[in-house]
């Protein structure tokens, strides 16, 4: 999501020169420094979560519910690095838009829908992981291939008509008296949210669904410790003992994948609230600051799955080695268990 400064002072765009630009604060230096740190976050978010999308897409052994909703975060966070996060980089260095308005409400409305996305699987993934542990008998009737493939609809299809429909209404900029003057000089991509929307996106886009996500997890701790406390007291080690214990293992991880979104997109959406009610006073460098620690999040999550799950690492291995190209190997019995 692009933010920006906007304090009541009145602009006079003949400040910003024939390309209506002010002058960049930062010396060449620094931009250098700058372009070569943000390149190096777009680099490990493209490829790294393109390594998922081919490991789960290429495995037929890892087409599981679960990693079905892991593919299609992926795919969220590749759209982020790859088509989002290098317009964003140039805005964020050159501290000016060079694209247009028109595109500007395109990045914007992709940016936000994406952020959406995101929140929408984690709350999906919770859910999964829920019935996995929670309600073991019922997850393979409840939680099938078919019914993850409409809810994966579901993730993408609200948060993009909300977003296109917000970005391209400016609906989220009505009553800010600034913002036409910002569109008028266009040396900047202008999106501010007022009050209205400020608090509407801050509530159901983290709040709601954090508090959800939350109370979900702590329900499956709860089960989880019950469960470990069976195991303990019978000293039985069955398949089913094992299975639980896998499912602990993949619920500790993806909770690691929440804390670490939240972490990564709470002060930018608390900003996003705050800033109108302390009259757009917050720092364009900050705003831009808390943005591009809201897209990190979307490189960690590589991170996150190869360091805890094993069938990425060798899938990745798999890949890199050129193995993939092999006959039928998508098929060979390399995933035990590890769905």
């Amino acid at each position: 999501m692009v933010f920006l400064n906007a304090s009541k002072h009145v602009i006079d765009c003949s400040e910003f020169g024939n390309e209506s630009c002010p002058e960049n604060p930062w010396p060449a230096g620094m931009q250098g420094a700058m372009y070569i740190s943000l390149s190096g976050i777009i680099i490990i978010t493209v490829f790294g979560n393109m390594a998922i999308i081919i490991s789960i897409t290429y495995f037929r052994q890892l087409h599981s519910p679960t990693n079905f909703l892991i593919l299609s975060m992926a795919i969220t966070d590749f759209l982020l690095g790859f088509f989002i996060m290098p317009y964003s980089m140039v805005r964020s260095v050159e501290r000016c838009w060079h694209f247009g308005m028109t595109f500007c409400k395109i990045h914007y409305s992709f940016d936000l829908m994406l952020c959406l996305v995101s929140i929408f699987h984690l709350c999906s993934i919770a859910v999964d992981r829920f019935y996995a542990i929670c309600h073991p008998l019922h997850y393979s009737h409840k939680i099938t291939v078919p019914r993850i493939m409409q809810l994966i609809i579901v993730c993408w299809s609200v948060p993009s008509s909300f977003a296109f429909g917000l970005g391209f209404s400016e609906a989220y900029a009505s009553g800010i008296d600034i913002y036409e003057i910002l569109v008028a000089c266009s040396s900047s991509c202008p999106i501010i949210f007022n009050k209205l929307w400020g608090t509407v996106l801050f509530s159901f886009g983290f709040f709601i669904p954090a508090s959800v996500i939350t109370g979900i997890y702590i329900k499956i701790f709860a089960v989880s410790k019950k469960h470990l406390r069976v195991m303990k007291s019978s000293g039985n080690k069955n398949s089913n003992q094992l299975s639980k214990s896998t499912d602990r293992k993949a619920a500790k991880t993806l909770s690691i994948v929440i804390g670490v979104y939240f972490f990564c997109w709470f002060p930018c959406l608390i900003t996003i609230l705050i800033d109108p009610f302390l009259d757009f006073s917050t720092p364009a460098v900050l705003f831009d600051g808390l943005n591009w620690l809201g897209y990190f999040n979307s490189s960690c999550n590589p991170s996150i799955y190869g360091f805890f799950y094993p069938w990425f690492r060798k899938a990745l291995r798999y890949i890199l080695s050129g193995k993939i190209f092999q006959q039928h190997f998508s098929t060979a019995n390399l995933f035990p268990g590890n769905k």
